[in-house]
């Protein structure tokens, strides 16, 4: 068994869409209908945006900054080789990101996407 891709549901798919592209830096593979379902090539998974329905999406507040949801048992982390160049590229564009922390010679960072969502940043 190995792991195909990792999804998550989204509110607002064209901030989430430009978030991944553009400040993570994925490549989305396939965009014929990123307004519900789009994949980037995450390097050696998928990770995956799938569209909220919008009776579920219309109960979902988004706070300004964006709240970490803590209630949510997942954390993904993206290795980068510069943690401090994409702590600063991704709060660029609309990441709200802790300090560079470091265990031994991993440096890492945690942060919250446009929705909220927690994620972290290492050295790979």
């Amino acid at each position: 068994m190995k792991l195909g891709q990792v999804m998550v549901f989204a509110k607002d798919m064209e901030r989430m869409r430009r978030f991944y592209r553009d400040g993570v830096g994925l490549a989305p593979v396939d965009e014929s209908d990123a307004a519900n379902w789009l994949r980037f090539d995450a390097g050696g998974c998928f990770f995956v945006l799938h569209a909220l329905p919008p009776e579920i999406a219309r109960r979902v507040t988004i706070a300004q900054p964006p709240a970490a949801r803590e209630d949510v048992a997942l954390k993904f982390t993206f290795h980068v080789d510069d943690v401090d160049a994409a702590r600063a590229r991704l709060a660029a564009h609309g990441a709200r990101m802790d300090e560079t922390r470091c265990f031994g010679d991993m440096v890492f960072c945690d942060g919250v996407d446009p929705e909220g969502n927690v994620f972290q940043i290492a050295n790979g």
